[in-house]
């Protein structure tokens, strides 16, 4: 090569080629737009239900992981992303009760499970995650999902916003509400609408159903995505009731990047 160009090439650097057309994606984008390129080895499973495609794919690296829609949710090495959103170990579960919004791959309540709460209520729309996750992601979720009633939890796979406002008309409440449903949406263009408007539901729904010393749990989005991250603050100045919250940047293994999380109260 620098007999082809004279000599004029001042430096070199070899990188791997991209694969195209591979039996197997490896390609999957970050939060902010980067290219990752996974060791993904095997298509352990690949259905679309009635809401959404599900594939589980085999990382050398990560385990099984997750994917929805053509995003990356969770490896069965992402306990920190599972941590994170129950509040990094800060808080007393034992005896309390704790409402799950999504978390169809059972991670949350299979940790959860273990610190003695009095009842954990998980809502799940999706029977295929609960089935997929169940079979293929058994380090994540344990046996947790081989009965949807357990001792102190029950799942419910019905859509979570009908059941808030339920539990909002009947005044039943929670000391701590985790949602898992969605991460925050990456920006304000008109086609996003519709996930803020969603949030901006759940929250306050949310807010309606917990204990006024109670915490509310959830993901933010990738810590480059201040954009994003600074709209979805601003939501919670407009919720129906004032709130506080605090964060916490936290690094989600088969994420390769850097994760916000909020916990949020009531003032």
């Amino acid at each position: 090569m620098k007999d082809l160009l004279h000599n004029n090439i001042k430096r070199i650097k070899r990188l791997p080629a991209i694969v195209r057309g591979g039996a197997v994606d490896r390609y999957w984008p970050t939060a902010d737009g980067r290219l990752v390129e996974y060791d993904i080895d095997e298509v352990v499973y690949d259905e679309d239900s009635p809401y959404q495609n599900i594939k589980i794919l085999h990382s050398q690296q990560f385990g099984n992981i997750l994917i929805l829609n053509g995003d990356v949710n969770l490896s069965e090495s992402d306990l920190p992303y599972t941590k994170a959103i129950m509040g990094s170990g800060k808080e007393g579960y034992t005896g309390k009760e704790v409402l799950i919004l999504g978390g169809g791959d059972g991670g949350i309540l299979h940790e959860a499970v273990k610190l003695k709460p009095k009842m954990i209520t998980m809502v799940e729309i999706d029977q295929m995650v609960i089935d997929g996750c169940r079979k293929h992601m058994r380090k994540t979720c344990g046996d947790v999902l081989d009965n949807l009633n357990g001792d102190c939890y029950q799942v419910l796979v019905e859509d979570c916003v009908p059941v808030l406002k339920k539990y909002a008309e009947e005044g039943r409440t929670f000391d701590y509400v985790i949602n898992d449903l969605t991460a925050v949406p990456i920006s304000t263009a008109p086609e996003e609408d519709s996930t803020w408007e969603f949030l901006r539901l759940i929250l306050d729904l949310s807010m309606k159903v917990l204990r006024p010393s109670g915490k509310y749990f959830t993901q933010g989005n990738c810590v480059n995505l201040t954009e994003a991250l600074d709209n979805y603050e601003e939501q919670l100045g407009r919720l129906y009731c004032p709130v506080e919250f605090s964060k916490e940047v936290v690094c989600v293994p088969s994420y390769m990047e850097l994760w916000m999380f909020y916990t949020i109260w009531k003032k």
